[in-house]
C-alpha cells in the first residue's frame, strides 16, 4: 500500500474526531473522538516510520498509546463521579462547576 493511502486515513479520522469533540454533548463521546484522534496521530507515525525505515514512529506511537490509556482510564473515574452526582453526563450541564 501507499504511504498516501495511510496518511488520508489519517486526516479522515482525524478530522472526524476534531468533528466529534466540537459537536457532541455526551462525556463518554468527546471521549472517544479524542482516542480517534490519537489513533489517527499512530497511523501517520507508523506510516512514516515504514517509509524512513529508522523505528522513532514505533517509540512515539507506544508513548501515544500509554497516554491514551491514562487519558481514559482518569476521564471515564471523573465521568462515572459525574454520573453519580448528577445522574447526567451531559457536557452543558457541567458548566456550573466554573469557579
Amino acid at each position: 500500500m501507499l504511504l498516501n493511502q495511510f496518511l488520508i486515513l489519517g486526516a479522515l479520522l482525524f478530522c472526524m474526531g476534531v468533528y466529534g469533540v466540537l459537536t457532541r454533548k455526551n462525556a463518554v463521546m468527546v471521549l472517544l473522538s479524542i482516542e480517534l484522534i490519537l489513533n489517527s496521530v499512530n497511523i501517520n507515525l507508523l506510516a512514516f516510520d515504514a517509509m524512513t525505515g529508522n523505528s522513532d514512529g514505533n517509540v512515539f506511537a507506544l508513548f501515544i498509546i500509554a497516554v491514551a490509556a491514562a487519558e481514559v482510564g482518569v476521564g471515564l473515574a471523573m465521568v462515572l463521579l459525574i454520573f453519580r452526582n448528577r445522574k447526567n453526563i451531559s457536557l452543558d450541564d457541567l458548566s456550573e462547576m466554573k469557579g
